[in-house]
């Protein structure tokens, strides 16, 4: 997938993935519940049984003829971002009645072809500048732009890159990336896509099968400039610690496909990941679920959470309507790093609905325009109600006991307009109007606010 396509489609990811019924949770908590990743990752079933499977198939094709090297290419993304957020309520470390922040990004990327041979080895290279615009002290703290030590915004840029080698139908980076898994998704929500160093391997042994395995050491948040940031979770961060992940994706039928993953945070939790989905042209079920459990020296406390999602929705026509319900089993929230690693239904444009013990509903309706006349325009209007978190069993020493309460609740309206250009020189330029309200009671994290996002992108791309 090329840059600009990746960056246009997860920069404000917000569980537009259709989710499953209710039998498909049941199976998810059976295999989830079962400890097929034994005592430690590192010896775990699934993995021998993935590497062992990546082995073979590669050696299988090692003597096959290498494909003809794809020309080097580059994308060029054109972000404008101005955001707004009226808080409504009194709490956070800097009393503000608003944040306001508008910035001009520039997101580059070259991407080389392959060496001649069964073995083909090239680079990728990507680049970023943020410009701001405005945002001065007193009303930052968006994530579009860094902030200094006296609260005052700036201009930024980085730059990274990854050697890859290709045999086959398998592919090995390393380097500075972006990562797209259920267990570990670098987030492209506000000005710059996060990025992490490591090592990704990933391969199609079989067209109806895709395969990934990585680990990752470095991490570049969303307004920074260094590999060697963290990135936060809701009690626990990437701080001292790495992340291994190995997982498949499987296309079982025409119509039905699956997910099966793993990842481990050193030292804090291993987590587990199913995905079923059923869809055809009209209509979609899927089911997500997680299994989060400590691991090691379990820095963070003692974390036993099951959490699951399921989700359903019909297309009639130009509109699509969508139901979907969230389940967080545990004493502790469903906690993840990198910003777009939860892939449950309920996770939208502000909140998660993650609380522990938290049980949310979301109701959706999306309207393409294009059957009015109006192609490339589309409407969206969703609403998430939240409630049952309860703190109260947190261990005192946990990562999570930062309010141990219960009757937690709360509430998100999100409201989309988006228009791609669909012809002449503006082609594929794509620009986003939201609002998003949320509010909610003192026994639940959110804050109380209304927020306005207008994002205008436009991609370039050619080859050299």
């Amino acid at each position: 997938m090329s840059a600009a396509a990746t960056l246009l489609d997860r920069h404000l990811h917000t569980a537009d993935l259709p989710s499953a019924p209710s039998t498909a949770v049941a199976t998810g908590r059976q295999v989830l519940g079962h400890r097929y990743l034994g005592k430690r990752w590192q010896g775990s079933v699934l993995r021998g049984w993935l590497l062992g499977l990546l082995l073979a198939t590669a050696t299988g094709q090692s003597a096959a003829a290498a494909e003809t090297p794809a020309p080097a290419s580059w994308d060029v993304l054109l972000r404008n971002y101005f955001l707004h957020s009226d808080l409504r309520d009194e709490v956070g470390p800097v009393q503000q009645s608003y944040q306001q922040e508008w910035a001009q990004g520039v997101i580059g990327e070259l991407r080389s072809g392959y060496t001649d041979g069964v073995l083909g080895v090239g680079f990728d290279v990507h680049g970023f500048l943020g410009l701001k615009l405005d945002g001065g002290r007193g009303h930052t703290g968006t994530g579009l732009l860094p902030v200094d030590g006296k609260g005052r915004s700036g201009n930024y840029a980085s730059a990274g890159g990854a050697l890859k080698v290709r045999m086959g139908t398998y592919q090995l980076r390393y380097g500075e990336m972006m990562v797209e898994t259920p267990v570990f998704d670098t987030a492209d929500k506000r000005l710059q896509p996060e990025y992490a160093t490591g090592w990704m391997l990933e391969g199609t042994p079989r067209p109806d099968m895709q395969l990934q395995l990585g680990h990752f050491t470095g991490f570049k948040n969303q307004a920074g400039r260094s590999s060697h940031d963290d990135l936060e979770g809701a009690g626990v961060s990437t701080r001292g610690s790495a992340i291994s992940l190995v997982g498949a994706r499987f296309a079982v039928t025409r119509t039905f496909s699956a997910a099966l993953y793993a990842a481990q945070l050193d030292d804090r939790w291993r987590q587990d990941y199913l995905n079923l989905r059923v869809s055809d042209a009209s209509w979609t079920l899927e089911a997500n679920a997680y299994r989060t459990r400590d691991q090691g020296s379990a820095t963070a406390g003692a974390i036993d959470t099951l959490a699951y999602s399921l989700l359903g929705s019909h297309r009639i026509g130009a509109q699509t309507f969508t139901l979907a319900y969230q389940r967080v089993e545990g004493r502790t929230p469903f906690d993840f790093v990198g910003g777009d690693s939860i892939y449950l239904a309920n996770s939208v444009k502000y909140a998660d609905f993650n609380g522990a013990g938290e049980r949310s509903w979301q109701a959706r309706y999306d309207l393409d325009l294009a059957v009015f006349g109006h192609p490339g325009l589309s409407v969206m209007a969703r609403y998430v109600s939240g409630r049952g978190i309860d703190s109260t069993h947190t261990s005192p020493d946990s990562a999570y006991a930062r309010s141990l309460e219960a009757g937690g609740r709360h509430w998100e309206r999100d409201l989309d307009l988006r228009y791609r250009v669909q012809q002449g020189a503006a082609k594929d330029l794509r620009v986003t109007l939201s609002h998003v309200s949320h509010r909610g009671n003192d026994a639940q994290g959110g804050r109380d606010l209304d927020r306005l996002y207008l994002i205008v992108e436009y991609p370039l791309r050619g080859f050299i």
